[in-house]
C-alpha cells in the first residue's frame, strides 16, 4: 500500500513537472521563428509552423502532448529529425555514469569527514573538517570546474579537460559536482552524530569500556544514518542540475550537455524529454531512499 501511494505521487509530480516544462517552452518563445532559415518569408514561416503541429491551440497540443507522453513520445527533435526521447535516451548512460562518480565521490569525501569531526569535536581536525565543508558548499559548480581544468589539465596534464571516452573524463566534472554534495553531508553527518552521541546508550557505552572509535562507528553511524540518507536522496536532483553545468564546461557528452543545446535551439521535444527523464530519476531515488530506511532502522514499517 506504502509503495502504491508513493508511486501514485510520483506520477502526480511528474504530470506536474511536465506541464510546467510544456508551458514554459511556449513562453520562451516561437520555435519555428528559431528554426526556420532567416529569409524565411511570412506565408513559408507559416506553412513551417503548421508542419510542426505548432498553429493548433494550447491545449489541443498539450492533450496530443499527454497521450504520447504516456507511450515515451515526445515527437521529432527540431534540429536532428529523430525521436526526440531516443535523442535523450542515448545520452542517459554518460550522465549517469557522471552523476554514480559524483555520488562516490561526495561519500567517500563525506563519510570519513563527518565522522572525524565528530570524533574530534571542538580540535583543531573538527575546524578544519568544518572549514573544508565551508569551502565545498561555497565555490560554484563552474567557477571549480575551471580550476581544476587549469591545475589537472592544462597546468599538470594528469587528466583530460574535455570529452569522455575513458574513466579519467570522469574525475574533474566529478570532483566539480560532487563538491557541494559531500560539503553538505559532511556537516549533516557530523551534526547527526553528535546529536547521538550526547545520547543516554552512548553514555553507557562508553562507560562499559568500549573505544570510543568502536562507539561511534558500530552505535552512533548507525542511528545518525536516517538524515544522512535522506539528504543524499535529495543531492540526486542537485546533482543532475549540476551535471548540466559540468557537462558544458567539460564538453561531456551527456544529456545535460544536450539539454543546453537543446535549449539554445528552442528545441522543444528534446526539452520535454530530458526534463521528464531528469524528474524520473530524481522520484526513483527517492524512493528507493524510503525503502533504505526499512534496512538502516527495523523500527520503520511501509505502512
Amino acid at each position: 500500500m506504502y509503495l502504491f501511494q508513493r508511486l501514485v505521487q510520483g506520477l502526480l509530480v511528474l504530470l506536474g513537472v511536465t506541464t510546467i516544462v510544456f508551458a514554459l517552452t511556449f513562453v520562451a518563445g516561437d520555435p519555428a521563428s528559431t528554426l526556420a532559415p532567416l529569409d524565411t518569408t511570412p506565408a513559408e514561416l507559416a506553412q513551417f509552423r503548421h508542419n510542426m503541429g505548432l498553429d493548433r491551440p494550447v491545449p489541443v497540443q498539450y492533450l496530443d502532448f499527454l497521450v504520447h507522453a504516456v507511450r515515451g513520445d515526445f515527437g521529432m527533435s527540431y534540429s536532428s529529425h529523430e525521436p526526440a526521447m531516443g535523442v535523450v535516451l542515448e545520452r542517459l548512460p554518460a550522465t549517469l555514469r557522471l552523476t554514480g562518480a559524483a555520488v562516490l565521490f561526495a561519500l567517500v569525501v563525506a563519510i570519513p569527514l563527518g565522522l572525524l569531526a565528530a570524533m574530534y569535536h571542538d580540535r583543531w581536525i573538527d575546524a578544519a573538517a568544518r572549514f573544508s565543508a565551508f569551502l565545498g558548499q561555497s565555490i560554484p559548480v563552474f567557477l571549480l570546474g575551471m580550476v581544476l581544468i587549469l591545475v589537472f589539465a592544462v597546468g599538470l596534464r594528469w587528466l583530460p579537460s574535455s570529452g569522455g571516452e575513458s574513466w579519467k573524463s570522469l574525475i574533474l566534472p566529478a570532483i566539480s559536482i560532487g563538491s557541494f554534495s559531500a560539503a553538505v553531508l559532511a556537516r549533516l553527518l557530523r551534526s547527526s552524530l553528535l546529536e547521538v552521541l550526547s545520547q543516554e546508550y552512548i553514555r553507557t557505552a562508553y562507560a562499559k569500556g568500549l573505544a570510543g572509535r568502536t562507539v561511534v562507528v558500530r552505535h552512533a553511524l548507525k542511528n545518525a544514518a536516517l538524515p544522512f540518507v535522506t539528504m543524499l536522496g535529495l543531492q540526486v536532483g542537485f546533482l543532475l542540475s549540476g551535471a548540466v553545468v559540468a557537462e558544458t564546461i567539460f564538453a561531456y557528452p551527456g544529456m545535460g550537455r544536450l539539454a543546453v543545446e537543446a535549449i539554445s535551439r528552442k528545441d522543444v521535444p528534446v526539452i520535454q524529454s530530458f526534463v521528464t527523464i531528469a524528474a524520473v530519476i530524481v522520484i526513483v531515488a527517492n524512493l528507493f531512499v524510503d525503502l533504505v530506511y526499512t534496512r538502516i532502522d527495523p523500527r520503520i514499517r511501509l505502512s
